[in-house]
């Protein structure tokens, strides 16, 4: 092969490979320190392996799950707070595994950049193996690609996927078992975790409000900082119950809020009856209602509106699950209980 004089090289049409390579020593002590029984969390091969023996599973069901962060990325990359958003990533799709009662086995990203910057690059997924030492899942791998054209200077995207495990008879939701009066327990949110931001965004707009001025929902932070709070990870609070066999149903509260999420956890013939009144709305919702104008019924179907995660149990398990969450810390509470449907 021989060199070719005025040769273009790949550096020069916008793609840095030593940046790339950079990147994957920089984070590889992130991935490292995730690794748990069943997998080695080691990056640079084409794949990645699991065991499930290893893990402790006998007769186990594969759950895969994939999501994004939406446009709250627009708000890390505008404000500068792009340490937390790798953790949103997670949470996404790791609480989505755990409304079907599944263990969050493994977890890879893929972040794409028109220009990589290593150093935004290593803070997010810093974020990403932080996210992941919540959940117990292992960063095996992962996908950077850097297209120059494709993206605005300084813009990036994610994605998130994450495989994990249920035993045969421990899927959720258990919609056989359901009846009327079954109790259901909302556990608290830390905002609006990665939902609803193209409306959020709109509404600090009409605001007026920079992104670096205090909130005014809680002045001890900027505007930014309170509107990046990470989505909690509900899982080593949660799943515990649920192998327990103390929990009926699970949904995870994303886009669609409060009235499009709990239907998915809940048999045919059953709906849930919230009391709205049983916990307070938080702060940071009841100014973007007000600054928005936004209805009650627009805002719980866009928000979590203070629930990132409900649970379905049965009057009697309801106390101790209650006991368990609080012990674990969580914020969990008595938000409603399953009717018959049109009751």
């Amino acid at each position: 092969m021989t060199d070719r004089p005025n040769g273009l090289t790949y550096a020069q049409a916008g793609v840095d490979i030593d940046a790339g390579a950079a990147l994957v020593e920089a984070i590889k002590p992130l991935a490292k320190a995730t690794r748990r029984p069943g997998a080695e969390a080691s990056l640079g091969g084409f794949g990645a392996l699991f065991d499930l023996k290893a893990a402790g599973f006998t007769d186990p069901l594969i759950v895969s799950t994939t999501d994004g962060v939406g446009t709250k990325l627009k708000v890390a990359i505008e404000s500068g707070h792009h340490d937390t958003v790798g953790i949103d990533l997670v949470a996404m799709c790791v609480n989505d595994l755990l409304a079907q009662g599944a263990e969050p086995l493994m977890f890879l990203d893929y972040y794409a950049t028109g220009k990589l910057q290593i150093e935004v690059a290593r803070r997010v997924v810093a974020g990403i193996a932080e996210g992941c030492l919540q959940a117990g899942a292992a960063l095996v791998g992962g996908e950077t690609a850097e297209m120059p054209g494709m993206y605005s200077e300084g813009d990036y995207d994610l994605a998130g996927f994450s495989i994990g495990a249920v035993e045969r008879g421990g899927v959720l939701p258990r919609l056989e078992t359901q009846s009327p009066g079954d109790i259901l327990i909302g556990l608290g949110s830390s905002g609006p975790h990665s939902n609803g931001y193209s409306l959020i965004r709109r509404i600090v707009e009409r605001s007026g409000l920079a992104w670096d001025a205090p909130a005014p929902f809680d002045p001890s932070q900027t505007l930014g900082a309170a509107l990046m709070a990470p989505t909690r990870i509900y899982i080593k609070s949660v799943l515990p119950l649920i192998k327990a066999g103390l929990i009926e149903g699970g949904a995870h509260i994303t886009g669609g809020g409060m009235i499009e999420n709990p239907p998915r956890a809940i048999a045919e013939g059953l709906e849930p009856r919230f009391d709205w009144e049983a916990w307070p709305l938080p702060p940071v919702f009841a100014w973007l209602q007000e600054v928005g104008g936004v209805s009650d019924h627009e805002l719980r179907r866009t928000f979590n509106c203070g629930v990132g995660f409900m649970l379905i149990v049965k009057p009697r398990h309801a106390e101790p699950v209650l006991a368990a969450l609080l012990n674990a810390g969580e914020t969990a509470f008595v938000c409603g209980q399953l009717v018959a449907a049109g009751a």
